[in-house]
């Protein structure tokens, strides 16, 4: 016996109405993606005004989202999990008042954790690379420049600090908004030709 089952969306209207979306709203998206690269060119241009702006918004969403989890953990104190659920909410309550009332050293912090991520990130994408190069036999050796490049800024990082902690997320943050604020602009000069 089978079971009567939806029809699967129709990819190509689905496309096309999100295509639509797109066109129909390229000025918005476009200046969504200027002000995007300029606030991440006005970060890498201060990069310890931004390392500090970011720290300090970490703190916040720290703070707010720990309290928030104090009351909802209040509210279904008859669940299972509660003293986990009570000692999370009250962590990230710490984390945040931490984070908020000395943000310099939150700032070094948040260096070594980003230093330790690309440090890990670089290691685990070059073994991917080595893993998979009769695979992926043209595409391994980009892999590989990843994982290198990720060793260099970990490096990097790491060997500047603390010094390093003053520049290194705030330029990071820069240049993610950079790219993430060109790529916006780049899909909305498209959308408006097409």
């Amino acid at each position: 016996m089978t079971l009567p089952q939806d029809d699967p969306p129709d990819l190509g209207k689905l496309k096309s109405e999100m295509n639509a979306a797109v066109k129909a709203r390229w000025k918005v998206i476009l200046f969504e993606g200027i002000v995007l690269a300029l606030l991440g060119l006005a970060a890498m241009i201060v990069p310890p005004l931004a390392s500090l702006a970011v720290t300090i918004f970490l703190g916040w969403m720290f703070l707010i989202g720990g309290v928030a989890g104090l009351f909802v953990t209040y509210w279904s104190r008859q669940m299972p999990g509660f003293w986990w659920s009570l000692f999370s909410a009250a962590l990230a309550v710490l984390a945040g008042g931490i984070l908020l009332a000395r943000p310099m050293q939150g700032i070094l912090t948040l260096t070594i954790i980003v230093g330790a991520y690309f440090l890990a990130e670089g290691v685990a994408t070059i073994m991917y690379a080595l893993e998979h190069r009769r695979e992926l036999s043209e595409r391994w050796s980009w892999l590989l420049i990843s994982g290198v490049m990720d060793l260099l800024i970990a490096f990097t990082i790491v060997a500047g600090l603390p010094g390093s902690a003053e520049w290194a997320i705030g330029l990071l943050v820069g240049i993610n908004l950079v790219l993430g604020g060109g790529s916006m602009v780049g899909m909305a000069l498209a959308a408006r030709k097409s």
